[in-house]
C-alpha cells in the first residue's frame, strides 16, 4: 500500500508559477505510474500529466502542455508538479495518484492510491 500527500498548493497570481509536491510512503512507488490530476468546483476530476516509473515517460493534457512539468525522484519517493504561466482556469483541487501497472493511463479510474489533494487558486 502506498500513501500519499501533496503540498506546495497556494493562492498564486496569474502567469505565476507553482511547485506542488506528493510525497509517498508504503512500498511500491518506485514501480508505480503516477499521474496528477484536478479539480474545480462543481466539475469532474480532470487528468494533468502522468510518468512513467523511471520517470523517462511524460504526457500531459493539452491543456497544461508546456506549461506544467511533471517530474520524479525515486530515491526520495516524491513527484513534482512544476506549474507556470499558471492561469484562473488552472484552479482547483490537485491530486497525485499511483498506478502499479507500468503502462500510464489518464483516467483516474485506472488508479488505486489517491493523496488529499493541495489548493492551488490563481487570480486574474
Amino acid at each position: 500500500q502506498i500513501q500519499l500527500v501533496e503540498s506546495g498548493g497556494g493562492l498564486v497570481q496569474a502567469g505565476g508559477s507553482l511547485r506542488l509536491s506528493c510525497a509517498a510512503s508504503g512500498r511500491g512507488f518506485s514501480t508505480s505510474v503516477v499521474g496528477w490530476f484536478r479539480q474545480a468546483p462543481g466539475k469532474d476530476r480532470d487528468f494533468v500529466a502522468v510518468i512513467g516509473y523511471r520517470g523517462g515517460y511524460t504526457y500531459y493534457a493539452d491543456s497544461v502542455k508546456g506549461r506544467f512539468t511533471i517530474s520524479r525522484d525515486n530515491m526520495k519517493s516524491t513527484a513534482y508538479l512544476q506549474l507556470t504561466s499558471l492561469r484562473p482556469e488552472d484552479t482547483g483541487v490537485y491530486y497525485c495518484a499511483t498506478r502499479p501497472d507500468p503502462t500510464y493511463a489518464t483516467d483516474s479510474r485506472y488508479y488505486n492510491y489517491w493523496g488529499q489533494g493541495t489548493q492551488v487558486t490563481v487570480s486574474g
